[in-house]
């Protein structure tokens, strides 16, 4: 039996094994117009977490309700936070959600969506570091559902059917989560939102090695259904939780704010529950996804 202070060579490689790429997720920032709001204060901290513990990060992936309505001043708010924070900071994708469209005219809110984040409409994807980055959203301004056209879900189809993907995680995000699969999403919850739930569901079934992750629903990564195994049947999903504030199982709102560290190795994918507020890892939340 060996001593507990010996390490041999192959304990000491694992140990040090090295992610062949690492992203963040955060979701639901809320920025509103007010510099001193607490939800923007919570957007700041958790850009400077994640600068302090993030070197080489392939970027942070946004997944909705960026702005708390769209409006033109809260980009504003948003984009100064961003620049305050620049010096290190790894790049930022969004995702469209619905406070950033719904509470105005469709196109008008979705010109400020387009405009403000550099993003290529309501779909788009990225190849970062080898890896696959698909980002849906609604086509429609709905208070709280998203839409998917039949022309954007034959696209997610295609893009996930990619040789290039077939044998290694791609990362899927969408604002609302399908029902009854994560965190808050559960029917009676009240907080699934795909008009297309079926019919999502169908493409996700044909491509398992897809990790989809998703916001809304704001309940907290201690929550029950953080995760939903997949199985091999169908993608593994990822409630991301919220930056400006949290919600409970016993739906009941929370002070606090959290999001994800990802890791992918060769054989599997690391997601790590991050509470922004403490600095700290979210213990029940550390998540190993094997390929």
């Amino acid at each position: 039996m060996r001593h507990h202070d010996h390490i041999d060579l192959i304990d000491h490689a694992q140990a040090i094994e090295q992610p062949l790429a690492a992203f963040q997720v955060i979701t639901d920032t809320h920025v509103t117009g007010n510099a001193d709001h607490e939800y923007n204060q919570n957007f700041d901290r958790a850009l400077k977490d994640i600068i302090a513990n993030a070197a080489g990060s392939s970027g942070i992936m946004h997944v909705g309700d960026i702005t708390d309505h769209g409006f033109i001043e809260e980009y504003g708010e948003l984009k100064r936070i961003i620049e305050a924070n620049r010096e290190g900071l790894p790049p930022i994708l969004f995702t469209l959600g619905n406070h950033d469209v719904a509470f105005g005219n469709w196109s008008s809110r979705l010109g400020n969506y387009t405009a403000q984040t550099g993003m290529q409409g309501v779909y788009h994807d990225h190849w970062i570091d080898g890896y696959h980055f698909i980002f849906l959203g609604t086509e429609q301004g709905l208070e709280r559902f998203c839409h998917l056209t039949k022309q954007q879900l034959e696209w997610l189809d295609q893009k996930l059917g990619e040789k290039a993907s077939a044998d290694k995680p791609v990362f899927v995000f969408l604002h609302q989560p399908l029902m009854d699969t994560v965190a808050g999403s559960l029917q009676a919850q009240n907080w699934y939102g795909v008009e297309q739930d079926k019919e999502l569901k169908q493409v996700l079934s044909k491509h398992p090695q897809a990790i989809m992750f998703t916001g809304h629903t704001h309940w907290q990564l201690e929550a029950e259904h953080t995760m939903f195994d997949g199985k091999g049947e169908t993608a593994t999903m990822f409630n991301a939780a919220s930056v400006a504030y949290l919600w409970t199982d016993e739906d009941v709102h929370l002070t606090g704010s959290q999001g994800f560290y990802v890791e992918i190795y060769a054989d599997k994918v690391l997601v790590r529950g991050r509470d922004f507020a403490s600095g700290s890892w979210v213990e029940s939340a550390q998540f190993q996804v094997n390929y």
